[in-house]
């Protein structure tokens, strides 16, 4: 909020999140404005950053997913429209979201009211995510359609009876179970499910016992769930049910499982994700575009706004320039590395695209006018 101050925009704090909305009117709308939207995530995630640079701090709090980089960006395409002001042919509602990583912040702020800061429906929306791996310095991807999987989250609680770590034949042990299920729900996935139409399943968390000599009353697992339709998505739920619960029944024991369903899948309008590409190759060269042949398994609340609103999501190289994104740290990673300089690229690609968005409006506004 005070990197806002000074610019001609109009901000809000939401009551019930941290996110923040700042609406710049254009002032050559004519009559006919057309209304875009921004979104610059900004939470970190519960890491101990391993990078050894100056700015790391010895509390689980690292922007691992590069989202103070999305902030960043999002702040610099604010100044750089507020300066085209007077040329600008509608608004920009710039969205601050919190909460992306798992707490569905968008849904929050789109329930407070983001979608109609500007006093009417956003006609379009875009997002930035940087990358430190894979794609190299400065390259923008993105695809029409489905860019993103669903996600959502599982629980198996197996439930035994504890006991003597020296007579387990005297209790029901729920760990070799616990083990027997995760190496049977990645079996599950490449055998019950269509290449084609995959199922992507991690386990993140592993609990189980107090000390080595005791064999626990009960053990637990979380795990996340990608799925790339809806059909999917439930036959997923019904199928790990079936066999964790089925596992522990050949063993004499329970399993408890609980799933939440998170985000949708993230769906680009292919005009949309078009006009993101050859707003970057403008900016940056052809060379500095590339569009995804398949949909990538990373998950986004962004889906949210896109639901409600055509647009699209791009991801942004950010690995250093020197670095090798073949072998970087990816997100998430407390290893992971971002290049501060990416920022003027990203803002520059947020403010090039919803002026491209609201000039070609006016410009076809305008033909129909004349004819």
């Amino acid at each position: 909020m005070e990197a806002l101050v000074g610019l001609p925009v109009e901000i809000s704090q939401h009551t019930d999140t941290s996110g923040v909305v700042a609406t710049l009117r254009g002032e050559a709308g004519g009559g006919h404005d057309t209304v875009v939207l921004l979104r610059g995530d900004m939470d970190a995630l519960p890491l101990i950053e391993q990078t050894g640079l100056p700015y790391a701090v010895d509390e689980p709090r690292m922007h691992a997913c590069g989202h103070d980089l999305h902030t960043s960006m999002l702040l610099g395409a604010a100044r750089i429209l507020s300066q085209w002001r007077d040329s600008l042919p509608g608004s920009v509602v710039f969205m601050f979201q919190p909460g992306e990583e798992g707490f569905d912040g968008a849904r929050h702020m789109i329930d407070a009211g983001v979608l109609g800061a500007a006093g009417r429906m956003a006609d379009a929306a875009y997002a930035l995510h940087v990358n430190p791996a894979v794609l190299t310095f400065g390259t923008v991807a993105t695809r029409g359609g489905t860019l993103l999987s669903a996600v959502g989250t599982m629980t198996v609680r197996v439930i035994g009876k504890g006991g003597h770590g020296s007579r387990p034949h005297r209790a029901k042990d729920p760990v070799p179970v616990l083990a027997e299920i995760v190496l049977a729900l990645q079996a599950m996935v490449t055998r019950q499910f269509d290449a084609f139409d995959p199922v992507v399943l991690t386990v993140g968390v592993l609990r189980a016992g107090t000390k080595f000599n005791i064999i626990p009353d009960e053990a637990y697992l979380e795990g996340t769930v990608r799925t790339f339709s809806a059909e999917q998505a439930k036959e997923v739920e019904v199928r790990a049910t079936r066999l964790c619960t089925g596992i522990a029944a050949s063993h004499g024991l329970q399993a408890e499982m609980e799933f939440h369903h998170l985000y949708p899948t993230t769906n680009n309008s292919p005009t949309e994700a078009a006009r993101m590409m050859r707003v970057a190759a403008e900016l940056f060269g052809e060379d500095s575009v590339h569009e995804y042949a398949n949909p990538q398994p990373g998950s986004e609340d962004f889906s949210r706004v896109l639901n409600e609103v055509p647009g699209a999501m791009a991801f942004l190289g950010a690995c250093p320039i020197d670095g090798d994104p073949t072998i970087a740290a990816y997100n998430h990673s407390a290893h992971a590395v971002y290049d501060d300089s990416v920022v003027s690229r990203g803002a520059a690609l947020l403010a090039g695209t919803a002026w491209d968005r609201m000039t070609e409006t006016a410009l076809h506004t305008a033909e129909r006018a004349s004819n």
